[in-house]
């Protein structure tokens, strides 16, 4: 018998964290697998996740949740924004010990510091697109990238017209720039304009990344993914954490820009269902 299709209705519950009310998607069972999001406007734990938990939730326990500030989660202020105490507080309300993490950018960052500051809690991290401390080298190094520069755009004009050029750029195979993704996305950001203006009243204020002598204080088993492609955050950043993190290994992919889980879905649950079952 065929797999139950799995869609954001069937998944999406609620929890009452400190922080105020999280919406989540769940499906499985076994090792937990935390999916965290990226930044973007639009973005959602569903939006990045969806079709990877119905494969990989016959592995794993997986939750995707939208963190504070985005999704039909509880609005916050960027200074009030601290998405690594939510992410534990989402563990305790949901009764886990230890999960393995996947973050995917902003998702990634969160990841980082939350392994560093909470290893107790983090069986296996996985990042794919995240940034590493220090200084860029291959990319502008005093400014935004040319993709964090449309998502800024976006949030500003978050119509179907500006989330077209969002991810236009975050993809490098135009066929997954599907007019479907792109009105998904420009409909859940322009449903909450509350957090559309929390984002653009802290963009000029960096905060919330691990220090390198955080990044390099990792001893769980790490891997970094990232696309060979990414004009968002260049993949000189995975070389940055694989070498700062003792106990990590890198996949790079070609033809691949900054969400490796939709353009290269099957080797993305293939990879992270491997990782954690054999590390």
């Amino acid at each position: 018998m065929a797999p139950e299709v799995l869609t954001d209705e069937s998944t999406g519950k609620t929890v009452e964290i400190p922080t105020g009310e999280v919406y989540f998607n769940e499906a499985g069972e076994g090792i937990p697998l935390l999916l965290l999001h990226g930044s973007g406007p639009g973005a959602t734990g569903w939006s990045n996740f969806g079709k990877n938990m119905q494969d990989l939730s016959t592995k794993f326990r997986c939750i995707a949740p939208d963190m504070p500030g985005w999704g039909r989660s509880v609005a916050v202020s960027w200074e009030d924004r601290d998405h690594v105490k939510d992410a534990v507080a989402l563990l305790d309300a949901l009764g886990i010990e230890k999960a393995a993490i996947v973050g995917n950018s902003m998702g990634g960052a969160t990841a980082l510091r939350l392994t560093a500051e909470y290893p107790d809690r983090v069986s296996h991290l996985m990042t794919m697109g995240a940034g590493a401390p220090g200084p860029r080298y291959f990319n502008a190094g005093n400014g935004p990238s040319e993709g964090l520069k449309l998502l800024q755009a976006g949030y500003r004009d978050p119509s179907p017209e500006g989330m077209r050029q969002m991810v236009n750029i975050f993809t490098f195979d135009p066929t997954f720039a599907t007019d479907a993704l792109v009105e998904q996305r420009s409909k859940v950001a322009m449903s909450r304009p509350d957090h559309l203006a929390n984002f653009i009243a802290g963009m000029a204020h960096r905060r919330g990344f691990a220090t390198m002598e955080q990044v390099m204080s990792i001893t769980a088993p790490t891997l970094i993914m990232h696309g060979r492609d990414d004009r968002v955050v260049p993949y000189e950043n995975a070389l940055m954490l694989v070498t700062a993190i003792a106990n990590s290994r890198a996949v790079i992919v070609n033809r691949c820009g900054h969400w490796m889980m939709l353009e290269h879905g099957d080797e993305f649950n293939r990879v992270v269902t491997d990782f954690v079952e054999n590390n």
